[in-house]
């Protein structure tokens, strides 16, 4: 299974909306916050996919949680933009809470900085910011219980 993560397109619709285009094989997008009303327009254009979001410090009148914790392919994933976490300042507050729930797999955000680690059974990524000149996004690959993850620019 393919996983699309993006997160703070902060009003930059029309680049979601062609990677979304762009990655036919990803099944799911997760948004990590920052951009809801682009997260709301784009998944009406894709129906086929399942779109998981939370919402950013930015995402004000935001009806989506500040924190998603979901099951996918045996995997716990703890989903969040990272603001409550502290995470400009450090991982260590996004690790210890991510750690309370068992999870698997980390998604974060607000940096705009792309960032993958590994420590203590957690894949943690940041896919950076979808917008302007920053313009990244993270793949994760989940494939007999083997997580790949990567992040990229677009263009």
């Amino acid at each position: 299974m393919q996983i699309l993560v993006v997160s703070d397109t902060h009003g930059d619709y029309v680049t979601f909306d062609k990677l979304v285009r762009s990655k036919p094989a990803a099944e799911i997008v997760i948004f990590c916050g920052d951009g809801y009303s682009d997260f709301m327009e784009v998944s009406k254009n894709y129906r086929d996919k399942m779109f998981i979001g939370v919402r950013g410090n930015c995402d004000w009148s935001c009806p989506l949680p500040t924190l998603e914790t979901r099951t996918i392919e045996g995997k716990k994933f703890y989903i969040c933009h990272g603001h409550v976490e502290g995470v400009k300042y450090g991982l260590g507050g996004l690790k210890r809470m991510a750690s309370e729930q068992h999870a698997d797999i980390v998604l974060y955000g607000h940096t705009h900085i792309s960032n993958i680690e590994y420590e203590n059974g957690m894949n943690i990524m940041n896919p950076g910011s979808l917008r302007r000149f920053e313009c990244s996004y993270g793949l994760i690959d989940i494939k007999n219980g083997q997580v790949l993850m990567n992040t990229a620019v677009f263009r």
